[in-house]
């Protein structure tokens, strides 16, 4: 998979949605922000990320960016930083080291979570843009392994932080068109355990089930046709970013 291709793809659709929608607009799936926000907070991702890649993994935590506060400068801004980014994953090694937040420390791991952080906010652009989403906006390949992503870095990220998994239970996730499920055994308070089954109609607690776009949707906590079964109190103790 083409992580760096579609970390371009989905910024370019993720700037024109942003331009179309405007500064000022809201975006649904995070209440607190206007398209500015979510401009600024993807450029400075994108900087951030193309920091770590030339970050020694003994150096630590790249230091933050701070993204110009006026729209047509943060564009700007972003554009120029989302092009260091891309030119730093074509041109280093995929195994160069490189600092990364879940000690994997390897330059090319940032192509696949860069991916995936841009492809859920050009969703969010999309939404605040007011544009009629269809229902599989992502390849189902793409967005299977944004599921495995979600359940395999991010959450054990947001735990990294001091978030806490607060039930106890297994939650089958089922996306049926990529032909791939996984089994997440919660314990409240403990490390979240993530297996790859192939057998969706093993025993849990919980299911949800769906393409795996509308999973990756519903994972990320964006609007989704994924259907939920069993204790649905299992979806809602998954610490999300």
């Amino acid at each position: 998979m083409d992580f760096v291709a579609e970390i371009e793809k989905q910024a370019s659709l993720m700037r024109s949605a942003a331009v179309e929608a405007g500064q000022d607009a809201a975006v649904p799936p995070c209440p607190e922000w206007t398209v500015l926000d979510l401009v600024r907070h993807q450029a400075a991702v994108h900087s951030w990320a193309a920091k770590a890649i030339a970050t020694a993994p003994e150096a630590g935590l790249p230091e933050w960016p701070k993204p110009p506060q006026e729209f047509d400068e943060a564009l700007t801004w972003w554009d120029n930083e989302l092009s260091v980014l891309l030119s730093r994953l074509r041109d280093t090694p995929a195994d160069r080291p490189a600092w990364t937040f879940d000690g994997t420390n390897r330059a090319g791991w940032w192509a696949r979570r860069q991916a995936h952080e841009t492809s859920i906010h050009r969703l969010d652009a999309e939404l605040a843009a007011g544009h009629d989403v269809p229902t599989l906006l992502f390849d189902s390949e793409f967005a299977a392994d944004g599921i495995d992503e979600f359940l395999t870095v991010m959450v054990p990220r947001q735990l990294q932080k001091g978030r806490r998994i607060s039930g106890t239970g297994r939650l089958l996730v089922h996306a049926a068109d990529a032909g791939r499920t996984w089994e997440a055994r919660l314990t409240e308070g403990e490390p979240l355990v993530v297996t790859a089954v192939h057998d969706s109609a093993i025993d849990s607690d919980a299911t949800l089930a769906g393409t795996a776009d509308a999973i990756y949707r519903r994972l990320w906590g964006r609007p989704s046709h994924a259907i939920v079964s069993g204790d649905e109190s299992l979806l809602a103790a998954l610490p999300r970013p």
